[in-house]
C-alpha cells in the first residue's frame, strides 16, 4: 500500500469491534508502524496479540494519544464526545464508529463503496454509519446510481454482535440455561434473548413511534447518498443470532427496474457477493455472512404490490462486526494513504 508506516490507536480494544480492528489491520497488512491499545481502566495491564506480538492495553487518557496518526475509536458515543476531538487537536486522524458525529454537517460520514469523495472535507473526524445502514446500502448505491431510488422499505434482523461482546455471551449463556431448563436474568438487555426476538434496544421517540437505531438509517441514508429526498422506513429488530445482521429490502425506484437489471448491476458492485439461487432455495445467511468483508444480496424478485413494476425485493446478510464497523472505518483510511490524505 505504501512504505510509510503510521502510528496507530484503537480506542476500545478489548470489545468485540475492538478485536476485529486488529484482525482487518493483520489481514489487510495495514502499514502499521506502531500500535496502542487503549481501553478503560479496568482494562489496563491486558495483553492482545497483534503480528505475533503482546501489546498491554493502556488506560484511555489524554496523554495516551499524544503521537497518533490514525486513532479508530470505538468505545461509545460518550467516549467518543470527549476524547475524538481531543485526538484530533492531537494531530490524529480519527474514525469514529459510534453515532457521536455521524450527522455533524462538519463530519463526513463514509461508506467507501459510495462516498470517498467526502474524506477529502475532513477536519480531524471521520464518522462510520450504523451498521444496519452500512449493511442495506452498500448493495442499493450502485442500482441508486443507474435508477434513483425514491423509497426504501427496511426490516432488519440483527444480531447480538450489534451489542458487543457482552451481548454475544448473554445469548450463549441464556440459550444453555433455557435449553438445561434453568432460570436466567438477562444484564445487557431487557429481555430474554434465547428462542426470542424483540425491538431494536433503542429508546423509541414518542413523537414519531420510531425507535433510534430505524431513524438512524432514515438519516444516515439521506446523508451518504446526498440525496434529502430519499425515503426510509425501518423496522430494527434483535433476533438471536450471534454474527452477522440480516435485512429484508423494498426499494422504489424512480423508472420501472426488473430483477435481472438488478442482478446485472450488482454482479460485479465492490462490496458485494450475489448468492441468489432459486432452484437451490440457497440465498443470503448470517452463518455464511460471519467472517466475510462483502454484505451478501439475495432473494432479488419482483414486487408484485406494485403494478408500476418500480419496486424490488431482496434480502441481505452482512457482517456487522466487519463490514458493518471495523473493515468499513479500515478501509476509510485506505482510501485516505491512496489518495495521499494522510
Amino acid at each position: 500500500m505504501t512504505d510509510k508506516r503510521y502510528s496507530v490507536a484503537v480506542v476500545g480494544a478489548t470489545g468485540a469491534v475492538g478485536a476485529e480492528f486488529l484482525r482487518c489491520l493483520r489481514g489487510r497488512r495495514f502499514p502499521v508502524g506502531s500500535l496502542r491499545l487503549l481501553a478503560s481502566a479496568r482494562s489496563r495491564g491486558k495483553k492482545l496479540a497483534f503480528n505475533g506480538k503482546k501489546i498491554s492495553v493502556q488506560e484511555l487518557t489524554e496523554k495516551s494519544l499524544q503521537g497518533v496518526d490514525i486513532a479508530f475509536f470505538s468505545a461509545g458515543g460518550s467516549i467518543s464526545k470527549i476524547y475524538a476531538p481531543l485526538a484530533a487537536r492531537a494531530g490524529a486522524v480519527v474514525v469514529d464508529n459510534s453515532s457521536a458525529f455521524r450527522m455533524d454537517p462538519q463530519v463526513p460520514l463514509v461508506i467507501p463503496e459510495i462516498n470517498p469523495e467526502a474524506i477529502e472535507g475532513h477536519k480531524g473526524i471521520i464518522a462510520n454509519p450504523n451498521c444496519s445502514t452500512i449493511i442495506a446500502i452498500t448493495p442499493l448505491w450502485p442500482i441508486h446510481q443507474k435508477n434513483r431510488i425514491r423509497r426504501l422499505i427496511a426490516a432488519t434482523y440483527q444480531a447480538a454482535s450489534g451489542a458487543g461482546a457482552a451481548a454475544m455471551r448473554e445469548l450463549e449463556e441464556s440459550t444453555r440455561a433455557h435449553l438445561a431448563g434453568k432460570k436466567f436474568k438477562p444484564r445487557v438487555f431487557p429481555f430474554r434473548y434465547a428462542f426470542n426476538l424483540f425491538s431494536h434496544n433503542t429508546a423509541v421517540n414518542p413523537a414519531t413511534g420510531y425507535n433510534e437505531e430505524e431513524t438512524k438509517m432514515n438519516r444516515e441514508t439521506q446523508k451518504i447518498f446526498n440525496d434529502r429526498e430519499i425515503r426510509v422506513s425501518a423496522t430494527c429488530v434483535r433476533v438471536p443470532v450471534l454474527r452477522a445482521h440480516s435485512e429484508a429490502l423494498n426499494f422504489e425506484c424512480e423508472r420501472p427496474i426488473t430483477p435481472e437489471e438488478v442482478r446485472a448491476v450488482l454482479q460485479n458492485a465492490p462490496g458485494v457477493k450475489l448468492v441468489d439461487d432459486a432452484q437451490k432455495n440457497y440465498f443470503p445467511m448470517p452463518i455464511d455472512a460471519s467472517g466475510r468483508d462483502d454484505v451478501l444480496v439475495g432473494r432479488i424478485r419482483q414486487d408484485l404490490s406494485d403494478p408500476s413494476g418500480k419496486s424490488i425485493a431482496l434480502f441481505v446478510s452482512g457482517d456487522q462486526l466487519l463490514k458493518g464497523a471495523a473493515l468499513n472505518a479500515v478501509q476509510i483510511v485506505e482510501v485516505m494513504i491512496a489518495k495521499g490524505l494522510i
